[in-house]
C-alpha cells in the first residue's frame, strides 16, 4: 500500500501586532483547519489552535506545558528582552507552571474565588456598580450627552473590585491599568515593553513592601504570609509574579467582556429586548458575549514537551502555541451554522472555551461572571434607552492580538 501524500502545508499567518477585528481572518483560517502556523511579532515561528474541539483537547493535553523551559526560541537565546509577548512567557506564577508548582500556587489564591466568597462580594458589586452608574451619567452630562462607557464604568467595576481583594490603594488604580494595558499590548516597541515591565515589577513590589510592612485583611497580606511562613510555598518572585497575573487578568478580561457584552446588545436590540421581556437573563448575555466575542483572542502560551499531530497537523516540540479563543467561540463545527450569530436563545449543548479549559481554567471565571452580570442588569435598568453614540464600525479597535474589544466605547445613556 502506498503512503498517503504529506499534507500540503498551510502558509502561515502573520499575526497584525496592532491587533484588530479577528473573527474575519478566523472564519478564514477556519475554513482551512483547526490549526494554523503563524508568525509572531520578531518573527517567531508558532502555532494557533483555532478550532473548537482541537483547542478543548489541546489545554487539557498531558504532553502540553506552561513552562519557559519548553519554549525552544526561549532556550535557544533567540527572545530578546523587549520582545511584547515575553511576560506572558516567562513571568513567574500560576501562568507559568505546571503539575505539583501549578498546584501550589493555584492553591494559594483559590480560597479567594470560591463560588461561596464571591458570593459573599455581591452587596459590594452592587454598591461599586451603583456609584460608578451615577459616575456615567455625570459624565454624559458633562460631555454633550456621551459618555465613554469603557472608561467610566466597564474598566473602573473590576478594577476597583479585584484591588480590593488584593488590599491595593486606589491611588495605584489608574498607573495599574496603564502598565497593564502595556504589558498585555503586542505593538509595543522593545524599550517601551522593557520599560512598562520594569515600572510594573517595581510598583508591585513597592505595594507588597507596604503591605508587609501593614498586614491587612487581604489577599496580598496572605500571600507575604505563606511567603515569610514558608519560602518553598511561594519565593518573592512568584508572589510579584501571582499579584501580577491577578491584578491584570483580574480586570483585563472583565473589562473586555462587558465592553463587548454591551456593544452586541446596543446593536442587536431584537436580544436586548429577550432580556427585559424575560424570554433570556443577564446570565445568558454574559454567555453568549463569551461565544460570540471572546473577551481574548490569541493566549500566549503553551507549548509541545514532545512532537504532538493536533488535527492532523505537526506541531514540533517546544513550539510556542495560542489558544484561539475568539475563533473557537464561533467554529461552525463546534456551535452549528449560524456561530457567527449573536444569539441568546442558543440551545447547543457544547460549551465556549473562553475561560479556558484544563487545569489553567480561569480561576476567577465565578467573579467575572458576577461582575458582568450584576453589572449588565444594572446599566439597562437605569438607562433602558443606552445606545452607541457612533457607528459600531468607528470604534477604534484594542491595541494588539490578545485581547479582544475596542479601545473606547461612547455612548448616549439617554434618559
Amino acid at each position: 500500500m502506498n503512503a498517503l501524500p504529506a499534507p500540503t502545508p498551510r502558509p502561515p499567518h502573520r499575526l497584525d501586532p496592532a491587533g484588530g477585528c479577528p473573527h474575519a481572518h478566523n472564519a478564514r483560517l477556519l475554513a482551512e483547519g483547526a490549526v494554523t502556523p503563524v508568525v509572531l511579532p520578531g518573527e517567531i515561528e508558532g502555532m494557533a489552535v483555532l478550532g473548537h474541539d482541537a483547542l478543548r483537547d489541546f489545554l487539557s493535553h498531558p504532553d502540553v506545558a506552561k513552562g519557559p523551559q519548553h519554549f525552544t526560541a526561549l532556550a535557544e537565546g533567540r527572545i530578546p528582552d523587549g520582545w511584547p509577548l515575553r511576560t506572558f512567557a516567562t513571568v513567574p506564577g500560576m501562568i507559568t507552571a505546571d503539575g505539583a508548582d501549578h498546584r501550589r500556587l493555584r492553591t494559594l489564591v483559590s480560597s479567594a474565588f470560591t463560588n461561596r466568597r464571591v458570593e459573599e462580594l455581591r452587596p459590594r458589586v452592587e454598591a461599586v456598580t451603583a456609584g460608578l452608574l451615577d459616575g456615567l451619567a455625570e459624565a454624559a452630562r458633562t460631555g454633550d450627552g456621551v459618555a465613554d462607557l469603557r472608561r467610566h464604568y466597564a474598566l473602573p467595576l473590576p478594577l476597583g473590585v479585584i484591588c480590593e481583594l488584593l488590599g491595593v490603594d486606589a491611588e495605584h488604580q489608574d498607573r495599574l491599568h496603564r502598565l497593564s494595558s502595556l504589558v498585555v499590548a503586542t505593538d509595543t516597541t522593545p524599550a517601551q515593553a522593557v520599560a512598562a515591565n520594569r515600572e510594573l515589577v517595581e510598583l508591585l513590589a513597592a505595594i507588597a513592601a507596604d503591605k508587609a510592612a501593614a498586614p491587612g485583611d487581604d489577599l496580598t497580606s496572605a500571600l507575604i504570609a505563606a511567603r515569610d511562613e514558608d519560602g518553598d510555598r511561594l519565593d518573592q518572585a512568584e508572589l510579584i509574579g501571582t499579584l501580577l497575573l491577578l491584578i491584570v487578568a483580574g480586570h483585563e478580561t472583565t473589562l473586555n467582556l462587558l465592553t463587548n457584552a454591551v456593544r452586541a446588545l446596543c446593536t442587536h436590540r431584537d436580544q436586548l429586548a429577550l432580556v427585559v421581556e424575560g424570554r433570556a437573563t443577564w446570565a445568558d448575555v454574559v454567555e453568549e458575549t463569551l461565544r460570540w466575542d471572546s473577551p481574548v483572542s490569541y493566549f500566549p502560551f503553551r507549548y509541545p514537551t514532545r512532537d504532538l499531530t493536533v488535527d492532523g497537523i505537526l506541531v514540533p516540540r517546544g513550539t510556542p502555541v495560542l489558544a484561539g479563543y475568539s475563533a473557537a467561540g464561533r467554529d461552525t463545527k463546534a456551535h452549528g451554522p449560524d456561530a457567527d450569530r449573536f444569539d441568546l436563545t442558543r440551545t447547543a449543548t457544547v460549551k465556549h472555551l473562553s475561560l479556558g479549559h484544563g487545569p489553567h481554567y480561569c480561576l476567577g471565571a465565578p467573579l467575572a461572571r458576577m461582575e458582568a452580570t450584576i453589572a449588565l442588569e444594572a446599566l439597562f435598568t437605569r438607562f433602558p434607552e443606552l445606545d452607541l453614540a457612533v457607528p459600531e464600525s468607528e470604534l477604534p479597535r484594542h491595541a494588539g492580538f490578545v485581547g479582544n474589544s475596542v479601545r473606547t466605547l461612547p455612548v448616549r445613556p439617554g434618559g
